[in-house]
């Protein structure tokens, strides 16, 4: 049965009809929006440890009226700027105090993204349909709109109350911005017998910034309000050595209007640093300034090292199974040949672009010291760019590289075959890997009797076998991204989704639910501590203070007495007793005995007892 042989003229067909098709590619994005990031975006507990922070430092500016200092547990909380929190907040006065209300941002952020990247790559994004007009849809759009969106990465970030999200997507819209205003404005003359000194003078007139560049500098402020100085410095690193390899950076800048821009960017940035300083002085700037950002990029924080290959292994993993096409996406573009590249027509030079903004992050986080997954985030939209212009072009039968009979494809399906197979026996196998978790002591067991091992399994191995038969078929070989993309979505809607309500049962809402039933047993002036583990999603659901203790602040260090514990047992209230988060073998560690205690309510791992403060003391002293 032949499926795919005139594939390419279905698409043209589609396109030359503009009005089913808009509506067929407006529909698609609904889909994917609603399915990836909106779909039980906020049916699962906030997720320890990090998205409760964010989440309570939103909740306290609403409540607290301070919409200029983030802060945490009666603590300033100075790792991230404003913009996320302020987004938050705004979606607990639409939404309410919930967790679709913290990930909101998120969503919405990826939301943009995709959109973003669909009209950027249906203007620009095909060398082959030259004759397509931006009413008719390109092949390349459907594609790489659906690989920025349905890949790991993005969906992991998308649906967390974090800040990761909302940078990569403020990050990819100016970048997007930045090539339309590029693409979209008449070539200048580009003299390079000028010397330096002119050329900064170009630059600095006060020509204002048309509508696209404008968009440039707005979302790169929003950038920085996002999570700091790494929002300009990256799409300024990629704006320039894009410029500065095609000999156009002297001509461009001009165009771009940078002194207006720069009020613009300024009047976005400028004030909320202002005002933060004004309000906590030095302690700001070292702390954000210093810690947060300048000792992330020059030093290891948090105790996150990873050797030097440690983004080619993130990148495999979190762009699945599409990253197995990379190589020779990058490759078919021939970013070597230069002189090839500065004679295109701007408008065609978007998957160079692609090239240098991906090429960028990677390179720059990979030389910072400090480094976690989602620091690369920002780079997917330029992989999915670079392999939908890849496979796009196949659909108008110009392609060289896919084909049956050119080996380096052939090969890379090879390795997209091979990779699902490894990939599927690696999740069969999962459960064995899974190390100890402080919430929940067999976690092993319980997503090996979940089942989702095996569903895993069996769809890439599925999807494996039918790319296997897909290329040994010579009508049939082109639907290999299709097969991907089905694959993808399977294991989505049966694993991954999921597999966020599993974790969930079992590590958050015993914990949630403790927190949110404290009324029921707290008494006057009793606060409440957790003792072994600080868990901040606590904070989140009492809505109160919380005192963390480690296990060893409850042992004398170096011929130091306990003042950690002596203090606060001086500072806090008048309650003699206090309720305790914690579980009974950290208690044990402490010295208490189960008689010390009475057990108020017990979930999961976690246990709700109350202890008074003076046998507390009493025995942690004699324990030692």
């Amino acid at each position: 049965m032949k499926l795919t042989g005139n594939i390419g003229e279905t698409f043209m067909r589609w396109g030359r009809h503009p009005g089913s098709a808009w509506i067929l590619s407006m529909a698609g994005l609904v889909a994917i929006a609603i399915m990836a990031f909106l779909w039980h975006l906020g049916s699962v507990g906030l997720v320890d440890e990090t998205e409760p922070l964010f989440a309570e430092a939103a909740r306290h500016m609403k409540i607290s009226g301070n919409w200029i200092t983030p802060y945490f547990n009666q603590e300033t909380r100075f790792d991230k700027p404003p913009l996320i929190y302020w987004l938050i907040a705004l979606g607990y006065y639409i939404f309410g105090v919930n967790e679709w209300a913290v990930r909101w941002p998120s969503a919405l952020s990826a939301i943009a993204l995709m959109v973003g990247c669909f009209l950027t790559i249906q203007k620009f994004g095909s060398t082959t349909h030259k004759y397509l007009k931006f009413a008719e849809i390109q092949p390349s759009a459907w594609i790489a709109t659906a690989l920025v969106a349905l890949n790991l990465q993005t969906l992991i970030w998308a649906r967390q109350g974090v800040s990761d999200m909302l940078l990569s997507g403020c990050m990819g819209l100016s970048l997007f911005s930045f090539f339309w205003g590029y693409a979209t404005t008449k070539e200048s003359d580009n003299n390079p017998a000028i010397n330096f000194v002119d050329k900064l003078k170009n630059c600095c007139h006060w020509q204002f910034p048309n509508r696209w560049y404008l968009g440039f500098y707005i979302f790169t402020g929003l950038a920085v309000l996002a999570k700091g100085p790494v929002g300009i410095v990256i799409p300024g690193l990629i704006v320039v050595v894009f410029l500065a390899y095609l000999n156009r950076l002297w001509s461009v800048l001009p165009e771009m209007g940078v002194i207006w821009g720069g009020i613009i960017f300024g009047l976005i940035t400028v004030p909320w640093y202002i005002l933060v300083i004004i309000e906590n002085g030095q302690d700001y700037i070292d702390s954000f300034f210093g810690y947060h950002n300048v000792q992330r990029f020059t030093s290891v924080v948090n105790g996150h090292s990873a050797p030097w290959y440690f983004y080619f292994v993130v990148v495999l993993i979190g762009f699945l199974p599409w990253s197995i096409y990379l190589p020779i996406a990058i490759y078919r573009l021939e970013f070597w040949r230069r002189n090839q590249w500065i004679n295109q027509p701007r408008n065609q030079q978007l998957g160079l672009f692609a090239w240098v903004w991906f090429a960028c992050i990677f390179v720059f986080f990979t030389i910072a010291v400090t480094k976690l997954p989602s620091y690369v985030l920002p780079l997917m939209p330029a992989a999915a760019i670079l392999i939908g212009i890849f496979w796009g072009e196949e659909f108008g039968k110009n392609s060289s590289y896919i084909n049956r009979k050119n080996r380096w494809f052939f090969n890379t399906v090879l390795v997209n075959i091979l990779f699902l197979v490894v990939l599927a026996i690696a999740i069969i196998y999962s459960p064995q890997f899974i190390g100890p978790d402080p919430a929940v002591e067999d976690l092993a067991s319980v997503v090996n009797n979940s089942g989702l091992p095996i569903k895993g399994g069996i769809i890439w191995t599925a999807t494996a076998v039918l790319i296997a038969w897909l290329i040994g078929d010579r009508h049939q070989w082109r639907l290999i991204i299709t097969a991907n993309l089905i694959g993808f979505i399977l294991f989505f809607n049966m694993v991954f989704i999921p597999g966020l309500f599993l974790v969930d049962e079992y590590r958050q809402i015993p914990l949630k639910n403790i927190a949110q039933n404290l009324a029921t047993f707290q008494q006057p002036q009793e606060e409440l501590w957790m003792i072994g583990f600080a868990k901040p999603t606590v904070v989140f659901y009492s809505q109160q203070p919380v005192h963390f203790f480690r296990i060893n602040d409850f042992f004398r260090a170096e011929g130091e007495p306990l003042l950690h514990i002596l203090n606060v047992l001086q500072n806090t209230s008048e309650s003699p007793t206090a309720l305790v988060v914690s579980r009974a073998k950290d208690l044990a560690r402490i010295g208490l005995q189960p008689g010390d205690y009475p057990i108020l309510t017990k979930q999961g791992n976690y246990q709700l007892v109350r202890i008074s403060k003076q046998i507390l003391l009493y025995r942690v002293i004699h324990n030692e």
